[in-house]
């Protein structure tokens, strides 16, 4: 399941630094462009939150004890998108007034605001930069805390293989065990009954030999 959450997430990264990417550039378009810029950026918005709800989905299916790292990142990712989804706004906002001020002749206002949005774009930009350097590192360190688990349990499935083993071994050694004993027990009682027989055979001879002593005399 694990796997499935880092492939969203790193879809969601590249996803979303395209985006910012987008974003930054519609101030800088021609008219045209602009319009199927933020009609591409629209689509790709939804992509994310598509995303963002398959993501959620999977960390509903995680156990509650192993959860929380991953509700963290989700709630990280959430906020990045509502940021995204804020930067599209004042992104369209803009491109809406410098739009008018084209129509209306402003052309020193309108360099202006670009000169504006551009910078702020800009750092926009470098912000996702450096989210999407968090993410890849998120990514890299679940990935090494994975094998060491998966490393982990191979260790402690070979532990149990050779309890298992050994278990059996013992059980060998009882069933062996308790079949010497067994025998040993037979020939005490066939001892035990062969001395009382010879006891018995002993104390009729005797008998015997007092009789017929008697009788002789």
């Amino acid at each position: 399941m694990s796997s499935d959450f880092e492939g969203f997430e790193q879809d969601f990264a590249v996803l979303t630094a395209e985006i910012t990417s987008k974003i930054a550039r519609v101030p800088r378009l021609p008219p045209d462009e602009k319009k199927q810029m933020v009609a591409n950026v629209e689509k790709q918005l939804e992509e994310a939150k598509e995303l963002l709800e398959q993501m959620d989905l999977e960390v509903r299916e995680i156990p509650p004890q192993s959860r929380g790292m991953y509700s963290n990142r989700m709630r990280s990712y959430k906020q990045e998108m509502g940021k995204l989804e804020t930067d599209f706004k004042r992104s369209r906002i803009a491109y809406s007034d410098e739009v008018r001020n084209e129509l209306l002749g402003d052309d020193g206002n309108s360099s202006e605001s670009q000169r504006a949005h551009l910078l702020d774009n800009t750092e926009r930009l470098e912000r996702s930069s450096r989210r999407l350097e968090a993410g890849y590192q998120i990514a890299v360190e679940t990935e090494q805390i994975g094998q060491e688990m998966l490393e982990n349990l191979s260790h402690d499935r070979e532990k149990i293989q050779r309890a298992r083993e050994r278990l059996r071994e013992t059980d060998a050694n009882l069933g062996k065990s308790s079949r010497v004993l067994t025998g040993m027990l037979r020939r005490i009682i066939q001892n035990r009954v062969l001395v009382v027989v010879l006891a018995v055979i002993l104390v009729i001879t005797i008998l015997m030999a007092i009789t017929f002593s008697f009788r002789r005399h």
